[in-house]
């Protein structure tokens, strides 16, 4: 076994002797993906052996996360209720494999949120396994219906194949709701939270949350609303923090609170997965790919071969946050990592194979490796900042903290972050787009389609910038600000309110929700493309 999974603060030895720290390898990772915080948590012979935060919880206030900060917890809520179900089928109220129907006083489709159901039979067949370990044949969310329809349906044979899906947990918090007659923060508290010591843990928004909180932050470093949830959710409703996730992980490993039998079941794979990638999780494409590692399903969480025997994980998902935890029974270890932010996933694979020497099934998981960056002065990026027009308009600007953003009306793309690969070859984490700038052109590889964009010369922007009369009683003024154009009438009749006007060629321009269009040629501004009449406006001379 590798000397790895017994250092948690030592992973890299280099050849002169000196030591990489935890630390300044999660720093470094996050600084190079711009993952906006992160929280770390290492069990060690199923004892809580190191806990850390790093980054901001939110960078609009530029606090720093610490290890009782409030995450949302996102699908790590179901390994949670996994467990908690597990506790269930020990005391004899529930059956793994009794169709989940016969615990409930009325059929399935006769419940509200289960309407959709009826005319399909197969929810008779549906059980607590089949939740558990993803086969009901239930989309993800019924929003991810393929079909379209927003509808839950039964795509496949319950116990058929392996398909992803909030909805059986859902359903089985139903079941678990009703065999109890309790909520499911009231059982998780008594046989989770409490006994485990997760204090600041909940399926519900708490004011305890209130004073330590992060946001979710989207690929640009962008901070999302805060979500305070309200209604219980087993799937994915969890608040809590990466010292009380960490225990419970310890817990696990442990196996508190579960019979022997119920902790071999949950480790014991139930359903072996082939599917091309995790998500959209009803897509039918299959791989051999993960056939030598034998990634399966277990009772609550995913499992695999290691060169350091079993190991077993559980993935979170959302707007803002991205989390991973993998644990090896052999070794009783654990490694717990929480990201408040949409570039977390980019580092996994990197990040898990630095702490435990083992490779993810990172391509079935969807977790594409972050894109290397280089940093350029406001100096080096400033030449490339301006208007632009071709196949789509474009206005590249540089912002007070030396970044620079591209924004298209035509695209639909608001100021967006371009990340510098290069001296001049940049790309955008929310598309598949790189641009080139190359002798006042962009250069774009748009989701694969290419073209060019031009720049517009900034000595023909400030040559337009004039005041233009029409009459004595009508004027249109056109400044420069901070690299593009402004229109305005002064004269209420013309209906001109200040507005940004973008380029279509070297001289023409348009603006936005409206069919006016300027052309600046001869000294003179030729308005055109509205109701009114094409009109020819002369610079004014005092």
């Amino acid at each position: 076994m590798k000397l790895l999974l017994y250092l948690p603060l030592v992973l890299v030895c280099s050849a002169s002797g000196q030591t990489l720290s935890i630390d300044s390898t999660v720093e470094k990772l996050m600084d190079r993906a711009g993952v906006t915080g992160l929280c770390l948590g290492v069990v060690r012979a199923d004892t809580v052996a190191y806990v850390q935060a790093y980054g901001y919880k939110s960078t609009a206030t530029k606090q720093k996360n610490d290890t009782a900060t409030s995450f949302y917890a996102a699908s790590f809520s179901k390994a949670v209720f996994a467990y908690l179900v597990m506790q269930l089928v020990d005391e004899g109220k529930l059956g793994l494999d009794k169709p989940l129907f016969t615990y409930l006083p009325k059929p399935i489709p006769e419940y509200k949120n289960y309407k959709d159901l009826e005319g399909d039979d197969r929810w008779r067949l549906i059980t607590a396994r089949n939740c558990l370990d993803h086969s009901t044949g239930f989309p993800n969310w019924r929003q991810f219906n393929p079909r379209g329809n927003n509808k839950l349906e039964i795509f496949f044979t319950p116990g058929e194949r392996y398909a992803y899906s909030g909805e059986g947990l859902y359903l089985l918090q139903l079941v678990v709701e009703t065999i109890t007659h309790r909520s499911l923060e009231d059982l998780a508290r008594e046989k989770i939270f409490i006994p485990f010591g997760m204090t600041r843990t909940s399926y519900l928004w708490q004011p305890a949350f209130e004073t330590d909180y992060a946001l979710g932050h989207n690929v640009d470093e962008v901070p999302y609303p805060l979500d305070k949830r309200t209604k219980a959710n087993a799937a994915g409703s969890m608040e809590t923090t990466i010292a009380d996730y960490t225990r419970f992980m310890a817990a696990v490993l442990q196996g508190r609170g579960l019979s022997a039998a119920s902790q071999q079941a949950m480790l014991s794979p139930q359903i072996a997965i082939h599917s091309l990638h995790e998500f959209p999780s009803l897509d039918t494409n299959t791989t051999t790919a993960n056939k030598a590692i034998h990634l399966s399903y277990g009772l609550g969480w995913g499992l695999f071969t290691t060169p350091q025997g079993l190991a077993f994980f559980k993935e979170g998902h959302g707007d803002g946050w991205q989390h991973y935890w993998i644990a090896f029974p052999r070794s009783r270890s654990a490694f717990v990592i929480m990201t408040n932010s949409d570039n977390g996933e980019s580092i996994f694979q990197e990040l898990v194979g630095k702490l435990t020497g083992v490779t993810l099934p990172w391509v079935w998981e969807g977790y594409t490796p972050y894109r290397a960056t280089v940093r350029l002065s406001s100096s080096d990026l400033r030449p490339f900042a301006g208007e632009y027009y071709g196949k789509q308009n474009a206005f590249v600007s540089l912002d007070s903290g030396g970044l620079l953003r591209v924004e298209s009306v035509t695209a639909g793309l608001p100021p967006t972050r371009l990340y510098a690969a290069g001296a001049h070859h940049f790309f955008l984490k929310v598309m598949a787009t790189d641009v080139d700038f190359v002798d006042g052109k962009a250069v774009l590889d748009d989701e694969g389609e290419h073209y060019e964009l031009r720049k517009v010369e900034e000595d023909s922007l400030r040559a337009f910038a004039e005041t233009y009369r029409a009459g004595s009683d009508h004027k249109i003024i056109i400044t420069l600000e901070r690299g593009r154009l402004y229109a305005q009438g002064t004269n209420p009749a013309d209906r001109l309110p200040k507005v940004v006007l973008h380029a279509t060629s070297e001289n023409e321009f348009f603006m936005e929700g409206a069919a006016l269009k300027f052309r600046f040629v001869g000294g003179m501004l030729v308005t055109y493309g509205s109701d009114a009449k094409d009109a020819e406006w002369e610079k004014n001379v005092y």
